[in-house]
């Protein structure tokens, strides 16, 4: 597999129907520019009309996921354009939040600031052992700006979301798994095969079916229970419809792999 440089601190490479993208700026533990964060935007756009990724890992480099915004770009900017780059950052996350691929987030160093509320909006973070995720914006005498304290909220409970934001504490990787937000930690050097082993996993499996749980459960997280359990029952009964669903049927009861072509 061929790895692209699609930006000066952004690689890209694809294996089948799953592309992983790394934050390639060492030096700066991955610490997000406004043209960082510009092409990410994009990239997200063009990967959400991509029919033939189904997983999506985001990684980085040496010591550091993606260490936050370059704090020397907010120094002395006009108020406008500081707002904007909240703006642009905004949208950029709720891009990767809304991609119909699923997401996986592996953190292998710091995560903080921007670099945690990108890892939130991913579907799944798998962590190193040496991660620290951290959203420390309150010793700048700012707050998140990209759904720190409404993401981490959702995924850790209140309480500790805003002990997390006035406290600007990193905590190790062992607990974010305790509090529910990480799903797996790691040894360092297993990170990268348990990201592709989860991501070869998921896409191996009906694509129709993971996009429909991956949206059934994000917005029946906002619904009334019995309004959840009526789409969840409408959802299934639409793939029961599909070709993939009457495939892996089949396939289970001929005992062979099933052959799902998103149809």
């Amino acid at each position: 597999m061929t790895e692209v440089r699609i930006h000066e601190h952004l690689v890209e490479e694809r294996r089948g129907p799953v592309a992983w993208l790394r934050i390639d700026r060492e030096e700066a533990l991955g610490a997000l520019s406004r043209s960082l964060v510009t092409r990410l935007g994009a990239y997200f756009d063009e990967l959400h009309g991509d029919g033939e990724v189904r997983v999506l890992v985001l990684t980085g480099t040496g010591k550091g996921f993606i260490a936050g915004a370059d704090i020397a770009e907010y120094d002395r900017v006009s108020q406008a354009a500081f707002d904007d780059y909240q703006r642009l950052s905004r949208r950029v996350f709720t891009a990767l939040e809304q991609l119909p691929q699923f997401t996986i987030a592996a953190v292998n160093g710091y995560a903080l600031g921007g670099g945690f509320e990108l890892a939130l909006c991913c579907d799944m973070i798998l962590a190193s052992e040496r991660a620290k995720f951290g959203l420390p914006e309150v010793k700048l005498g700012l707050l998140p700006g990209g759904g720190g304290t409404q993401r981490l909220a959702r995924a850790a409970g209140i309480r500790f979301a805003k002990e997390a934001v006035v406290t600007g504490a990193f905590y190790p990787a062992q607990q974010m798994l305790d509090r529910g937000v990480v799903s797996r930690v790691c040894p360092p050097g297993d990170l990268a095969e348990a990201a592709r082993v989860t991501a070869e996993t998921v896409a191996g499996n009906a694509p129709l079916a993971v996009r429909a749980a991956k949206r059934l459960v994000d917005q029946g997280a906002q619904m009334p229970l019995d309004v959840g359990l009526a789409v969840e029952q409408q959802t299934l009964s639409g793939l029961y419809a599909t070709r993939d669903g009457a495939e892996g049927i089949a396939a289970f009861l001929e005992k062979r792999d099933p052959q799902f072509t998103g149809e």
